[in-house]
């Protein structure tokens, strides 16, 4: 997930998501990087993707993102920062998990008020999976793929999941550093010496002590 800083758009208009997606196909390729899920959102998007070379990760997201900053800082005439810090990523286990976070994602402009319905978003992987609109940016999630069926038989399958909230709330899945089942979830924990769960950064609180009358 990248955010504007501040919180500050990102995106002023659709020709500059465009852009944006049309930079995410030239380097894709080049890094040997699978998209599954994207949505591009006017202040912040979300990208689920996996790395063929876990090393290439960071140097596709820089390249990226510094690609799109030149753009934007020429077109606009921008100055600082456009990006809030870092890109902040999570690792998903490669089960429905996977599917799970791509609806989260998908349904983002549904839950900001942009649209009624996730299908109507036009900077989303949702079509493609939701009616089988052809996107050449996008590797099917593997997930998806594998399920048994026809073509048809997957999209309503994925149908169900979008009003299906029994995996993962959708409001915890912003809060965890890993997502899948518990067994999976210790895992990475003793992997990377981290808890799942993110604590927002701030001051330690303080201790109040009681201080006696003299």
């Amino acid at each position: 997930m990248v955010r504007g800083n501040n919180k500050y758009p990102i995106f002023a208009n659709d020709l500059d998501k465009i852009y944006y997606l049309n930079v995410l196909q030239d380097l894709n390729l080049e890094h040997e990087i699978d998209l599954y899920h994207y949505c591009l959102m006017n202040n912040h998007l979300h990208l689920l993707l996996q790395a063929q070379r876990p090393e290439s990760f960071s140097h596709f997201m820089m390249r990226v993102n510094l690609t799109y900053f030149f753009y934007f800082n020429k077109k606009y005439g921008y100055v600082g920062h456009l990006f809030q810090n870092r890109f902040k990523s999570h690792i998903i286990d490669n089960d429905l998990y996977l599917l799970n976070c791509g609806k989260y994602i998908e349904l983002n402009p549904v839950r900001g008020g942009i649209v009624a319905r996730p299908e109507e978003y036009l900077f989303s992987s949702f079509r493609y999976y939701f009616l089988g609109v052809e996107n050449p940016l996008l590797k099917p999630d593997p997930v998806y793929q594998a399920l048994p069926g026809s073509a048809e038989r997957r999209r309503e399958f994925y149908r169900d999941l979008v009003v299906d909230n029994k995996m993962i709330p959708d409001e915890k899945i912003g809060k965890r550093r890993f997502i899948g089942n518990e067994a999976f979830i210790k895992r990475m924990e003793r992997r990377f010496g981290l808890p799942n769960e993110c604590k927002r950064p701030g001051r330690p609180r303080k201790e109040h002590r009681t201080v006696p009358n003299s």
